[in-house]
């Protein structure tokens, strides 16, 4: 809650500052409350965004998450495939999902 409360006072917040909250939730297990602040950020996504996010997915693995995981998978620029962990946290979560063939393609693009 203290976490929340700075997050909420931060006028000013980056990339990294929703990342660590979201992580925050992830860790928690409040994959709901992840993905509501995610759906929130009007800013450029950096790796830990996409990792954290699918991480928060696959803690859910229900139609809202997949609906999200998929379409932020969809977009995710090319750069970022070539991040071990984001694609790995991007495996776990189709896994979740029960998508083995995306999964496994990724798996191979590695």
């Amino acid at each position: 809650q203290s976490a929340e409360r700075i997050f909420r006072s931060n006028k000013k917040k980056d990339i990294i500052t929703y990342n660590a909250i979201i992580k925050g939730y992830v860790g928690n297990e409040m994959f709901e409350r992840a993905l509501d602040l995610f759906e929130q950020i009007h800013l450029k996504f950096d790796s830990v965004t996409y990792t954290v996010v699918f991480n928060a997915c696959a803690g859910l693995a229900n139609d809202r998450a997949m609906k999200i995981g998929k379409e932020l998978l969809a977009k995710m620029p090319e750069n970022y495939r070539n991040d071990d962990i984001t694609s790995t946290s991007a495996i776990d979560m189709l896994m979740k999902f029960g998508d083995v063939e995306s999964a496994e393609r990724i798996f191979r693009s590695i």
